[in-house]
């Protein structure tokens, strides 16, 4: 009974934080703008369910965006560092709660004879078992859950960072590959562009043997199929750069099984959107909410620093069983424990509180 009361004590003090109260900044934009609250909030709930194949219904598109999502090694790392961090906050955590260890030990001792009771020296053995907590502290004052929470916000954060990379990452593979179907189209653009200033040279140049037209007309047409042949040459090297660029975002060189591509002029990738969307879907933003969070998390930290400045008491107990003798460990008798509360109050730190 007692150590319920003393488990809900420490829940009811663990309860206080000295933080202070989170309040979101207002926004300095209008709420809405030219349309009633009404159609801008079931927009604001329609964006929930839009995702990035809705966007792009192109099946050569929809393929390369899903490799690189599996194959992008920073967005490998952004998933690797929400690892992490959940891992650091999980050890934070732990701090709110006692930790119980169990632990076995023989220490054997020499006593001088000078501080000897029998004033001879003597050898001795202590042989013990048992469980103990450790440095337990009662958080009157809320440092313990505040830092707590400030690793939560820190995890949060960097999980909406993530989403932030995966939206990127979704963003620059699909503007590459449109930038690579844009530079197929220039490019066979330029090729019939080619093949028609070089019809049109050949032509020149029968008229020009037949003495119908001058030289400069021949030279003219000549520089046009040259100039044809630069233009070429340059949108086939974009087109390469593109393609290098996606293969890059992607992780991996693009397989020769892919679905074939819709024409550019066919990509309906931009829906209308009515006029006044709420600016609260702003507040959506992967980068925004991660901002946010960090807010949170340094919130949180102010509520530790402040209580810095108050007593912290920890307790240390132990529990078992001790004997001189390791077949008397589990005597009658040979029950041993230890209680240790500790008081700290700061007084004086040099100013690093």
């Amino acid at each position: 009974m007692r150590r319920v009361a003393a488990a809900a004590l420490a829940a009811t003090v663990s309860a206080c934080s000295l933080a202070p109260r989170y309040e979101r900044p207002a926004a300095p934009v209008p709420a809405v703008a030219g349309v009633e609250p009404t159609a801008a909030t079931t927009l604001a709930r329609g964006a929930d369910a839009i995702g990035w194949r809705d966007v792009f219904a192109d099946p050569r598109l929809q393929a390369v965006v899903a490799l690189a999502l599996e194959n992008n090694r920073d967005l490998r790392v952004a998933a690797l560092n929400v690892e992490l961090v959940r891992a650091q906050y999980r050890i934070q955590r732990s701090a709110r709660f006692p930790q119980l260890d169990a632990t076995g030990s023989v220490t054997r001792q020499r006593t001088p004879h000078d501080l000897s009771a029998t004033g001879n020296s003597s050898l001795g053995n202590v042989w013990s078992a048992g469980a103990g907590l450790s440095a337990f502290e009662l958080d009157f004052f809320g440092r313990v859950k505040s830092l707590s929470d400030a690793a939560l916000e820190q995890y949060l954060s960097t999980e909406e960072a993530r989403r932030s990379a995966h939206l990127s990452l979704v963003a620059a593979v699909a503007t590459e590959y449109l930038a690579e179907r844009a530079w197929d189209d220039q490019v066979l653009l330029s090729q019939r562009t080619l093949e028609l200033v070089q019809s049109s040279l050949a032509l020149t140049r029968r008229t020009f043997e037949a003495g119908r037209t001058n030289e400069l007309d021949l030279r003219t047409a000549e520089a046009q199929v040259e100039t044809a042949k630069f233009n070429l040459s340059i949108s086939r090297e974009r087109r390469a750069q593109a393609a290098n660029a996606l293969a890059f975002l992607v992780g991996r060189p693009l397989p020769a099984d892919l679905p074939a591509p819709t024409p550019l002029d066919a990509q309906a990738l931009v829906a209308d959107l009515p006029a006044g969307v709420s600016s609260e879907v702003l507040l959506r933003r992967p980068d925004i909410l991660a901002a946010e969070h960090s807010l949170q998390g340094a919130n949180a930290l102010v509520g530790a620093a402040r209580a810095a400045f108050f007593p912290s008491i920890t307790l240390t107990a132990f529990g078992g069983t001790a004997s001189a003798q390791l077949d008397g460990l589990f005597q009658p008798g040979s029950e041993a424990w230890s209680f240790t509360p500790r008081l700290n109050l700061p007084i004086f730190h040099g100013g690093a509180l």
